[in-house]
């Protein structure tokens, strides 16, 4: 078929549906790193651009866990989560919550700045070498019968899943969820009712880099790991959240599916060069139409 001079070719059910269900896959992998930024966005309004630097962060502490202590990436997810959660609440309170003084724009330029000192620390110490995890089940998997799934995909996909739901239910079951929630829809009259705001923006600070050493776990298995790791989802997960709907847990996941699907379904059709304009195209249309996102701007 021929659509403004590009030639589209035509495939069978099985193979689309197979495409469709690789784009699940790698869609389940975005959404993993568009968790903890959508998190940090509902609570603090701000864009992290230091995400995808914590991400290669947690993604070498998998490597060197794996290579140094022989710790499986998926074990070594009991380690890295916690100190995830540390590292990102150390971080928000000792230097971004001191250094914004509460102005948003400086936020964003502190998370940059940090970004950048991570990064070049990382080419520093680790040098811009790829490094790769070796597990005996990063071939193995399962045949679909449409396309065949390896198993680190299919636990990128539950990992997604079940984090989700995780998140979920911390935010709507438990009193710090429900504090979390607070702050995120009206800082001052949280601090009337004796919330300590500047802990609960520390505290989902912390927990947004605890879904990215999640995501890290799930990913090295897959990805190597070297120090611009981090640009490859970063921007992707941006496009991710804005799609599903800042804030919007259920969106990011499902923002994530419906990128990682588009991407594939392009790339079959549309080859390689051209099938990532697919995703431009789907994120113009829906801020077009829906500038709030799919979910629109609730927590959860």
């Amino acid at each position: 078929m021929d659509l403004f001079g590009i030639d589209i070719p035509t495939y069978g059910w099985q193979t689309v549906l197979g495409s469709a269900i690789s784009g699940v896959l790698l869609g389940s992998i975005y959404a993993l790193v568009a968790l903890g930024l959508t998190l940090i966005y509902g609570v603090l309004h701000i864009i992290n651009f230091a995400h995808g630097s914590l991400l290669m962060l947690a993604m070498f502490a998998v490597f060197f866990l794996w290579n140094g202590f022989g710790i499986d990436p998926y074990l070594a997810m009991l380690i890295v989560v916690p100190g995830g959660f540390l590292f990102g609440y150390g971080l928000q309170r000792s230097v971004i919550g001191r250094t914004s003084h509460g102005r948003d724009e400086i936020i964003l330029l502190v998370t940059l700045g940090i970004s950048i000192i991570i990064e070049n620390t990382a080419l520093f110490f680790f040098s811009a070498s790829e490094r790769s995890v070796r597990v005996p089940y990063d071939l193995d998997g399962i045949d679909l019968g449409v396309t065949f799934a390896v198993y680190p995909e299919l636990a990128a996909l539950g990992g997604s899943l079940l984090i989700t739901l995780a998140l979920w239910l911390f935010m709507t079951r438990t009193d710090t969820g429900k504090a979390i929630r607070a702050v995120a829809k009206e800082r001052q009259g949280a601090r009337l009712v004796g919330i300590n705001v500047d802990h609960i923006f520390a505290v989902s600070f912390g927990i947004g880099t605890a879904c990215v050493a999640a995501a890290a776990s799930l990913l090295v298995p897959t990805y190597a790991v070297h120090p611009q790791i981090g640009y490859l989802f970063v921007l992707i997960a941006f496009t991710v959240v804005v799609l599903g709907g800042m804030g919007s847990f259920v969106g990011a996941l499902v923002g994530g599916f419906l990128i990682g699907v588009t991407e594939q379904l392009g790339r079959l059709y549309l080859g390689e060069s051209l099938g990532l304009i697919t995703i431009s195209v789907i994120f113009i249309l829906v801020l077009l139409f829906r500038p709030t996102g799919l979910f629109g701007q609730k927590m959860g």
